[in-house]
């Protein structure tokens, strides 16, 4: 367990409920689309303070979620001992993304500079990512000022790489964009 402990883990979803007779769970997948929650490895849950691994052996798709069989969970009494548990994985079992695509968890806490044209070029620092919204269209990074931004405002930026998003640098933790600077 300590080893375990040691890594990064990311909570992909929770067992929100038995369904019927057989040890299967009802879950809330987090990851999206909601079936990516089945095609990982190493699932953990956390139980009385420790982390317990489990191997789902089934799942499949049910109305609007998913249901997952745990394999040796095999009736109701048992499933009901995995009810309202999150699960994770190590962080380092998520597939591999092409050149610059980039998970969510990556850019939060990214500072984001923006570049202002006036007699001279110079760079701005807006803020960190806080966290990201998905509004359908577009994802929107939330952007909460810090220690040395250039204002006390939130704001909310639209991540349209190569628009709005001109440059991002995981390794010196660092967003560029191309944004408006109110007065």
């Amino acid at each position: 367990m300590g080893e375990q402990a040691a890594k990064e883990l990311l909570t992909i979803g929770k067992f929100t409920a038995c369904y019927g007779l057989k040890g299967w769970l009802k879950v809330h997948s987090y990851t999206d689309p909601e079936e990516n929650f089945l095609d990982y490895g190493g699932w953990l849950v956390q139980r009385r303070g420790k982390l317990e691994p489990i191997e789902i052996d089934a799942g499949k798709r049910h109305g609007k979620g998913l249901v997952v069989h745990i394999k040796g969970v095999d009736d109701r009494t048992a499933a009901e001992a995995y009810e309202k548990l999150e699960v994770a994985v190590p962080a380092d079992s998520l597939p591999e993304l092409e050149e610059g695509d980039f998970y969510w968890r990556q850019l939060e806490g990214l500072e984001v500079w923006c570049r202002v044209e006036g007699e001279a070029v110079e760079r701005v620092l807006l803020g960190t990512v806080d966290y990201l919204i998905e509004t359908g269209a577009n994802d929107v990074l939330v952007v909460k000022a810090s220690e040395h931004s250039i204002d006390e405002r939130e704001r909310l930026i639209p991540y349209l790489p190569g628009d709005v998003v001109t440059h991002v640098d995981i390794e010196a933790a660092r967003i560029e964009v191309d944004w408006f600077i109110d007065d």
